[in-house]
């Protein structure tokens, strides 16, 4: 159970007992030793809970060698982009419709070449880095 709540139960438990004991108790001096008794034990109570949530909640990872990083900064490894991408890039960028395609090796690298067919009857050769999808 949370201290607080609990300081809180008690509290009103004891101001009830308090009130209805008799009637010819006079509400002033019982609402003083309330003020001056349990109002200081219920504020450190509240400040005590917050104090030890905050020290329960865990603490980053220092960096070293053995500590892996955390999981949303690791981001996933892509091979690069797909043939369809490439299409679909060249045909935005250039305004025109890819009627040929060829897959290349340069170097140890895959190559995607594109050939364009723009309104006007322009033929356009595209070549695309599948690993950056960088245009050349």
């Amino acid at each position: 159970m949370n201290p607080g709540l609990f300081v809180i139960a008690m509290w009103a438990a004891y101001a009830a007992r308090i009130a209805f004991r008799t009637q010819s108790v006079k509400l002033a001096p019982v609402m003083k030793k309330l003020r001056h008794r349990l109002l200081p034990v219920t504020l450190l109570a509240f400040g005590s809970v917050s104090f030890a949530q905050a020290h329960g909640i865990a603490a980053p990872a220092q960096g070293g060698a053995n500590v892996p990083p955390p999981a949303r900064l690791v981001e996933p490894q892509r091979d690069g982009i797909s043939l369809d991408e490439a299409v679909r890039r060249a045909e935005s960028q250039y305004h025109a419709r890819v009627v040929r395609t060829e897959v290349q090796d340069e170097d140890g690298r895959k190559v995607y070449v594109l050939k364009l067919l723009s309104d006007d009857g322009r033929v356009i050769q595209v070549r695309i880095d599948a690993a950056t999808g960088r245009m050349r």
